[in-house]
């Protein structure tokens, strides 16, 4: 479950990149953000 996590948050992270870059900051923003929450080193949703 946790390698799950980990890669359902870097696929955000580089998606919330990706938004940043086409300029859609507060999408990319909250997809980093959110990337961040549910990854290994951030607090987790699901635990």
């Amino acid at each position: 479950m946790a390698f799950v996590l980990w890669i359902l948050a870097v696929i955000l992270v580089v998606s919330g990149i990706m938004a940043l870059v086409r300029r859609q900051v507060m999408w990319g923003i909250v997809l980093i953000v959110v990337g961040l929450l549910i990854g290994p080193g951030g607090v987790s949703i699901f635990t």
